[in-house]
């Protein structure tokens, strides 16, 4: 399996496991069952809601011998309303109790979004905070301290564009290490993904399937003549060309499901050789198209707005 380095040698494999609206009486089967087909990489995060299951799912595994701790890549994610510095470490701590571990290999900051401590959802803009009253950088200072204090190995970011990265290098003393961003066809991000691979910056590609919106409906990405064309020519599945084109960009991928033939079928994809004349006809399916906008934390008099998250 393809595998991203980081700058002291650690290892992030391409292909993970998405938790993403897993139900928690799913999750703890998909996860088992990714662990058993030879995923090493799981992706979660504290709103997912689904932590414990996964916790518990892990524990199996570890105590039946099917993978050891030092085999798996986690990821956990420090929710909005969990910004301010006093809260990083206790949310850190909520997840990796959940999760039944001693430490994740890798933290990130969910979203350049911050809300006031204990409104897990913003109802209106009373429940925001703006990015004067907490500044990222802020929040920033307490993420290394987590890492410093072992809780995790790695910290980065997600939802990040160039902009807002450029201006979290000014203040860091640790870089983010990774950013974890909406990568499809549909959404290809070159400019974003040249900058952090020349930044050092590594990259996991959330929804790579283009979303639960278009993965298996007709008309979506899985659809495209394209696809079906260079499926056909490599004999595997359109599913395995889009993941596999996520993977040679040099980005981890984290497909999420919780039916075992998808699972089985998207972790085949390691599989796949794509050409360069196929990664260029499938460059041509751009279509700037965002699924995670953000639009949650818009809202009337608020702080944030589409523009001011993406500043595209």
């Amino acid at each position: 399996m393809n595998k991203l380095l980081f700058s002291n040698a650690d290892q992030l494999p391409a292909m993970g496991f998405g938790t993403f609206l897993s139900k928690k009486n799913e999750v703890y089967d998909a996860v088992l069952e990714a662990i058993r087909v030879g995923y090493r990489h799981i992706d979660c995060a504290y709103i997912y809601g689904n932590e414990a299951e996964i916790g518990q799912a892990l524990q199996f595994a570890f105590n039946n011998g099917l993978v050891k701790r030092e085999e798996l890549f986690i990821t956990s994610k420090l929710w909005n309303s969990d910004h301010a510095p006093e809260r990083v470490e206790v949310a850190i701590r909520k997840s990796l109790k959940d999760l039944q571990l001693d430490y994740l290999n890798l933290y990130l900051i969910h979203w350049p979004i911050a809300f006031k401590t204990g409104h897990e959802q913003a109802k209106d803009a009373n429940d925001l905070l703006s990015p004067e009253e907490m500044p990222v950088a802020t929040t920033w200072a307490a993420m290394e301290n987590v890492q410093k204090s072992g809780l995790t190995k790695h910290i980065g970011v997600s939802n990040f564009n160039i902009p807002k990265l450029q201006h979290l290098f000014e203040s860091a003393t640790i870089p983010p290490e990774v950013n974890q961003i909406e990568l499809h066809p549909y959404l290809q991000q070159k400019e974003l993904v040249a900058f952090c691979q020349k930044n050092g910056v590594l990259l996991t590609a959330y929804s790579p399937l283009g979303g639960r919106h278009l993965i298996r409906t007709e008309g979506s990405l899985i659809h495209e003549p394209v696809i079906l064309k260079i499926a056909a020519k490599h004999g595997c599945l359109p599913s395995q060309v889009v993941l596999a084109w996520g993977m040679q960009r040099g980005t981890a991928v984290i497909p999420k499901s919780v039916h075992r033939e998808r699972i089985h079928e998207n972790f085949g994809a390691i599989n796949v050789r794509l050409e360069l004349s196929d990664g260029s006809e499938i460059a041509a399916l751009e279509k700037n198209l965002r699924l995670a906008t953000g639009a949650y934390c818009v809202l009337p008099g608020g702080s944030y707005t589409l523009k001011s998250i993406w500043e595209e």
